[in-house]
């Protein structure tokens, strides 16, 4: 799959401000394998550098480019906003993963992650599988989020989704004063790994779900799967899912969902949900505020994936990653107070936390120069 190329008129120049908040970016090109990839590593003042690598067909490489600065700046607010000792990184390899994905191009990818020595953690995203990275794990051992077999903490939208309803728990407690999702209803957009455990839960609790999935087939899955449960799933289509009367809307797949046109759209009390980057621009925030729709930041959400892949690098450990997971619930809370006192928007309060701990380590040296081990090493 080859891509057009950036536009000539853009500089060297332009580009260097395209990622001038980010540390270092790597482009990977491997012809035999079919490889092309681009790593970005957003701050390491915390910790090296940690994020999924997604696969998707981008339609250029500016495309892919932009996706990745976005996503490795949000791994940043995620690993401080989840008080982990990690930096901001992602990857994205250019393909459509239900056609070009091989061995061959993960164990490429996987050199090139084991060229930056330990500054840049990596595993599933959108697109990807734990099997593709046990591929890319012979080449590296910067890899985590593998297979339980393969001494990994298994499959990581398992905490991701447990985030996501202890979100939605905290949201229900702040808007009725209670976390019961029973007869509430919930628009899901996206039926992947993580929006389908999503929609099972609510559909267990009770809840009635409006779902869409660029796949009809994993609907209707979810439909035949559900069937006997106490909540109703209705299909819509892909674009009405913004015009649905519901309780809360659960953007589940790709980010930027929420723009000038969407947010007018929304018929909801607020916006849950597990996609990374949900805001198309930070002004987003203000727009919902004023609509009076309640949102709960992204990075905070779906943080459980990150919480597991983490703490897999001390030796996985189930018990202690949902223990971890469970304090979503607290953070989310605590963020809706933090906005409603000091009048400010939710994303604003969400980032004031995680800057405030970032300014707290600038007087630590960041991973270029470090010179000391981290305080955890890589299991055995």
């Amino acid at each position: 799959m080859q891509l057009e190329t950036l536009r000539p008129q853009e500089s060297t120049r332009d580009i260097f401000k395209m990622i001038a908040s980010h540390e270092q970016i790597v482009f990977c090109n491997d012809p035999a394998s079919g490889l092309q990839a681009i790593i970005a590593i957003h701050d390491t003042t915390l910790g090296p550098a940690l994020g999924g690598t997604r696969m998707y067909p981008y339609k250029t490489v500016d495309d892919a480019l932009v996706d990745v600065l976005r996503l490795s700046e949000g791994m940043t607010y995620k690993c401080a906003a989840t008080d982990i000792d990690f930096g901001g990184g992602k990857g994205v390899i250019i393909g459509d993963p239900n056609q070009d994905k091989t061995p061959a191009m993960f164990r490429a990818y996987g050199q090139f992650v084991d060229s930056l020595n330990g500054r840049f953690y990596t595993g599933t995203d959108m697109g990807t599988t734990m099997d593709d990275f046990v591929h890319a794990a012979k080449e590296t051992p910067f890899i985590n989020g593998l297979p339980e077999v393969y001494g990994g903490g298994g499959d990581s939208s398992i905490p991701t989704a447990k985030g996501v309803i202890y979100g939605l728990e905290a949201t229900n407690m702040f808007l009725y004063g209670t976390k019961d999702f029973v007869g509430r209803t919930y628009a899901i957009q996206g039926l992947g790994k993580v929006g389908f455990k999503v929609a099972k839960h609510l559909l267990k609790t009770g809840a009635n779900i409006y779902v869409t999935d660029i796949y009809e087939e994993t609907v209707a899955r979810l439909q035949e799967q559900t069937k006997d449960l106490p909540g109703v799933v209705y299909a819509v289509e892909k674009d009405a899912i913004y015009d649905v009367a519901a309780d809360v809307f659960v953007p589940c797949a790709m980010g930027g969902v929420l723009n000038d046109e969407t947010i007018n759209r929304l018929n909801v009390k607020a916006v849950v949900g597990s996609a990374n980057n949900q805001l198309q621009a930070k002004a987003q925030a203000d727009q919902l505020d004023k609509k009076g729709i309640l949102y709960a930041p992204d990075y905070i959400v779906n943080a459980g994936g990150l919480i597991q892949v983490a703490d897999e690098l001390y030796g996985p450990n189930p018990e202690r990653v949902m223990a971890k997971t469970e304090s979503i619930y607290d953070a989310v809370l605590a963020i809706y107070d933090t906005a409603r006192r000091k009048g400010i928007t939710t994303n604003e309060a969400a980032d004031m936390n995680c800057q405030q701990r970032i300014k707290e380590q600038q007087a630590r040296n960041n991973f270029f120069t470090r010179g000391r081990s981290p305080k955890w090493t890589i299991k055995s």
